[in-house]
Parts: C-alpha cells; structure tokens; sequence
C-alpha cells in the first residue's frame, strides 16, 4: 500500500530534485523511496552482530608494520 508523505524543503533543493530525477528518468517520489531503502538497508548492517570469528579478528593488525611493499615482495618470493 503506499500513502502520500509531504515533506518540506527548500525551493532550490526541491528544483535540483526535480532535476536529478528527471535526469535519471525517476519520478522524484521513486527517488526518495529508494534513498529510504538504502538507508535502512545500511543500518541493518551496521547493527548486524558480528559472528565470533569476525569479532576474534577485528584489531589484530592494527599493532602490524606489514604494508603493500611487504606483500608484492612475499608474493614476488612465492610466484617468480
């Protein structure tokens, strides 16, 4: 079911809206739908539980003098 939502804006944010939409060939009310969805979306992944595995690994480099040069080299030794 959907149901009309009014917001209020600034009229030259409603114009780049407008715009935006248009260029995109979206109604401006598909657009807002979808930022909504996306936001949600992304918070549902933020507030997701870390599974045991991910929590015992977060931080264990953070200590580590290792960067990109290291790696190329260990796989230079390993390939060539």
């Amino acid at each position: 079911m959907q149901t009309k939502l009014t917001l209020r804006l600034e009229d030259q944010l409603i114009e780049q809206a407008k715009s935006y939409a248009a260029h995109a060939g979206k109604s401006v009310s598909q657009i807002v739908a979808e930022y909504f969805k996306l936001l949600t979306s992304q918070e549902a992944k933020v507030n997701t539980p870390s599974t045991p595995i991910t929590r015992s690994l977060r931080g264990l480099l953070r200590e580590s003098t290792l960067d990109e040069q290291d790696y190329k080299k260990y796989l230079e030794g390993k390939y060539l």
